[in-house]
């Protein structure tokens, strides 16, 4: 599912490098191909090729990980917005402030995968 998303992303962004005629962005993705990809027919290298899956087994690790995509936006060199509630993309007003988001239904599963897991909900800061 990762790589069907990331393949369909890199064909939308290269489509629209190419609409705005951004070709020094292209071919920096093009020199990141390697040979053996070029032979392969990939034309540009628009991710990285790894992705790290890491299965959830308690309700602390899934609230660290929510936690962690909730502040992405507001850490680093990032600094998309002053608070990470305020963000728009996100689901933080949901989880950390109980507001729906306002274009799109969240529903939180939080307590039943505690439930099936047979372990108590821990509830965000």
């Amino acid at each position: 599912m990762i790589s069907n998303g990331k393949r369909f992303m890199a064909y939308e962004l290269v489509k629209k490098l190419s609409a705005s005629g951004r070709a020094d962005i292209l071919d920096q993705l093009s020199a990141a191909c390697t040979e053996k990809e070029k032979i392969k027919g990939q034309k540009h290298k628009v991710f990285e090729p790894s992705f790290d899956a890491k299965p959830i087994y308690s309700t602390a690790f899934l609230h660290q990980k929510i936690d962690y995509i909730h502040h992405n936006p507001v850490s680093g060199k990032w600094s998309l917005c002053n608070d990470f509630t305020e963000y728009p993309h996100s689901s933080a007003t949901f989880y950390h402030l109980a507001k729906p988001h306002e274009l799109v239904p969240i529903t939180d599963y939080r307590d039943f995968w505690a439930d099936i897991n047979h372990v108590k909900p821990v509830r965000l800061l």
